[in-house]
């Protein structure tokens, strides 16, 4: 029965690391242009469902993309019991740029844009990786 318990809480960890890793690409990608967004002839009600639109869609993005990577380092960190949370930091910002940088690391003319774009991909796995820290890494192999 805690085998199971276990597997609940880490798949809803994912799914709120998920969708705290697209609130932080969405709100970092789109401050650049806040000025400009709020400019738009639209009502505050309208723009709040807009953005929580971009974010749920965004969550589902990143749950399908990084779904293999990160049930490899789930199952890794649940058979050595990993509970840091440094550890978790560390490893969402690395699976965060592995996903953005893909296979080629050293194919792109690094630009102000670009490191940008990286450095909100890296915040943006940082915070998922805490958040699943918060909800289902704190007792990462305590079914054992």
């Amino acid at each position: 029965m805690a085998v199971l318990f276990r597997i609940m809480m880490m798949i809803v960890g994912y799914i709120l690391a998920c969708v705290a890793a697209s609130l932080v690409l969405t709100i970092g990608t789109l401050t650049p242009e806040w000025e400009d967004l709020n400019q738009l002839s639209m009502s505050p009600a309208l723009q709040s469902v807009a953005m929580w639109s971009v974010v749920a869609i965004g969550a589902a993005i990143i749950f399908a993309i990084a779904m293999l990577p990160t049930l490899l380092i789930i199952a890794l960190a649940e058979g050595f019991a990993l509970r840091s949370i440094v550890v978790y930091g560390v490893i969402g910002g690395a699976l965060a740029l592995a996903t953005a940088y893909g296979l080629d690391f050293g194919g792109y003319m690094i630009t102000p844009d670009i490191a940008r774009e990286r450095a909100v991909f890296a915040a943006a796995g940082i915070a998922g990786g805490l958040v699943y820290w918060l909800f289902a890494g704190r007792k990462a192999g305590s079914w054992q």
